[in-house]
């Protein structure tokens, strides 16, 4: 599984990358703190396969890493999904190293 750090997201961010972020967590999490993704619930992902793009990279994430990883493989092993990355740390990770406003939970 591929995976990029919240570092080399914030790159992608600053330096204009063409991606897709979608956020696997609930939306009480999402209202809490978001990185501006797209939310597909974990539970709905694979009834909205249709959303994730096959043609630019997709930074997938969650609170801490864990579901996404999850999803992703799913994604990859079902759909046979190649560009996807795990957002290492997820929420959590991006409070700690680049926004420390964000609240945590």
């Amino acid at each position: 599984m591929k995976e990029i750090s919240v570092s080399e997201l914030k790159d992608w961010r600053d330096n204009g990358v063409a991606f897709q972020l979608i956020d696997v967590r609930e939306p009480y999490e999402y209202e809490i703190c978001h990185l501006g993704g797209e939310l597909i619930p974990m539970a709905e992902v694979m009834d909205h396969v249709d959303r994730i793009s096959r043609d630019k990279k997709v930074v997938v994430h969650c609170r801490s890493g864990k579901r996404s990883a999850s999803v992703i493989r799913a994604l990859e092993q079902l759909h046979g999904f190649d560009n996807l990355f795990n957002l290492e740390g997820g929420v959590l990770a991006w409070a700690d190293e680049i926004d420390p406003e964000m609240p945590k939970y």
